[in-house]
């Protein structure tokens, strides 16, 4: 007995079209079809998620960096300056 696994996508129509291997020979077959349940869509970290994380105090210890934050703040607010330049430049390229 040979088993073949093809990994597809079923349309909408609901048929699917097998190819086999050339070494497969003609006749009888049973053909499977295992349906995989979807998998569950990934959610973003929630404030409590993050708080909860190692991430939260990674800089509280670092003497480098002055008030750890006022850092914090001051990189947020770059982030989102540069999320709204990158939104304005992406929607004004030339035709």
């Amino acid at each position: 007995m040979k088993a073949i696994t093809r990994q597809v996508v079923i349309p909408a129509d609901r048929q699917l079209h097998i190819s086999v291997p050339e070494d497969v020979p003609p006749g009888p077959a049973e053909v499977v079809l295992v349906i995989a349940p979807a998998a569950p869509e990934e959610r973003g970290m929630t404030a409590g998620d993050l708080l909860h994380s190692p991430l939260c105090g990674i800089w509280k210890d670092r003497t480098d960096l002055g008030d750890s934050l006022e850092f914090a703040r001051s990189l947020r607010a770059k982030a989102m300056l540069y999320s709204r330049c990158s939104a304005i430049c992406s929607s004004a390229t030339p035709r």
